[in-house]
């Protein structure tokens, strides 16, 4: 019977996963994505006969290589080149190396990834799915629903919403974003109409009180209040609203959540013809390059257009090349 051999490993496996642990706090399934990378590694350079304490940045490049060939996607390479670059840096901070290796090792090129959207079709089938139920409950989520999508809130913004944020001008959403930034979101009459017909019930959610005729409903700050520890309703929740939703609407829950219906604003707002200087102002962009993301959502649906319904994208090669 074969003697099976310990997996190849490296000195300073243990003494660099105890630094992580002790003083960066790391959890255990990040130690244990650290382990299996550095450990996937070595065996690649005990083939070389070397160490990964002795390894050169020759011999990082051709792991990576190696993880092309094999078809691992790019992220997942980085995140292994990432690994290596923490342990060397670790060897480098206690005297073991007096170089690093990775450092002159390009990270593999990632494309960028289109968010998901979905249609308007999909969007209408929420819509109208939340808008079946007249209670206290529905008329929250036909709010939720038509906020998110007329306003393309980052869910953390919707939550955190206070009632004062909409009393000011029905016709505009005061927001505070990231870096405590307030920015103001025009609302749509469909999405009025729903806020309008929610804040008639909204004092449902709001905990009770005392008792008998002395019981009444203790005041709360928040758009969405709740009887939970926030004192508003959680993203989390919000989230699990969105997936009952989808069922209810006959969609795949697995293409609905809060920030699928932030991008759904943005591109179909790009589809109708808004220029990407209001869009950022309305996403609350610091940036107009993260805006620009959507421009190549466009594009690749133009394309998908062009060749699903452009006759010569039917012709066979031959007599499309005429």
């Amino acid at each position: 019977m074969p003697v099976r051999r310990p997996p190849p490993t490296t000195t300073q496996l243990e003494p660099f996963l105890e630094m992580l642990a002790a003083e960066r706090g790391a959890a255990a399934n990040t130690l244990e994505a650290y382990r299996r990378d550095l450990e996937s590694f070595a065996a690649f350079l005990q083939q070389r006969r070397k160490r990964p304490e002795t390894a050169e940045a020759g011999d990082l490049r051709a792991f990576l290589s190696q993880l092309a060939k094999a078809g691992m996607a790019p992220r997942t390479a980085a995140r292994r080149l990432s690994a290596l670059r923490q342990f060397y840096r670790f060897l480098l901070s206690e005297g073991l190396r007096e170089d690093d290796p990775s450092a002159a090792v390009d990270s593999p090129r990632q494309g960028r990834s289109l968010p998901k959207v979905l249609s308007e079709a999909e969007v209408d089938a929420l819509l109208a799915a939340a808008q079946r139920r007249q209670d206290a409950e529905g008329l929250r989520l036909a709010a939720l629903v038509e906020l998110l999508y007329a306003t393309g809130l980052r869910v953390s913004e919707l939550v955190g919403l206070r009632l004062a944020a909409t009393q000011r001008d029905q016709r505009l959403l005061i927001v505070r974003g990231k870096g405590n930034k307030e920015r103001m979101v025009p609302l749509s009459d469909a999405a009025r109409r729903s806020l309008a017909a929610y804040l008639e019930v909204r004092d449902r959610f709001l905990t009770t009180t005392g008792k008998g005729e002395k019981a009444r409903r203790a005041d709360s700050p928040w758009l969405f209040p709740s009887r939970g520890a926030s004192g508003h309703i959680t993203r989390h929740r919000v989230g699990q609203l969105l997936k009952d939703l989808a069922h209810a609407a006959q969609l795949d829950a697995a293409k609905v959540s809060p920030h699928v219906l932030r991008h759904a604003f943005a591109s179909h707002l790009l589809d109708h013809g808004a220029d990407l200087r209001s869009l950022q102002k309305m996403l609350g962009h610091a940036d107009i390059s993260t805006t620009q993301i959507y421009t190549h959502v466009l594009n690749e649906r133009l394309k998908a257009l062009v060749q699903t319904h452009h006759p010569l994208a039917q012709l066979p090669a031959k007599d499309a090349s005429r």
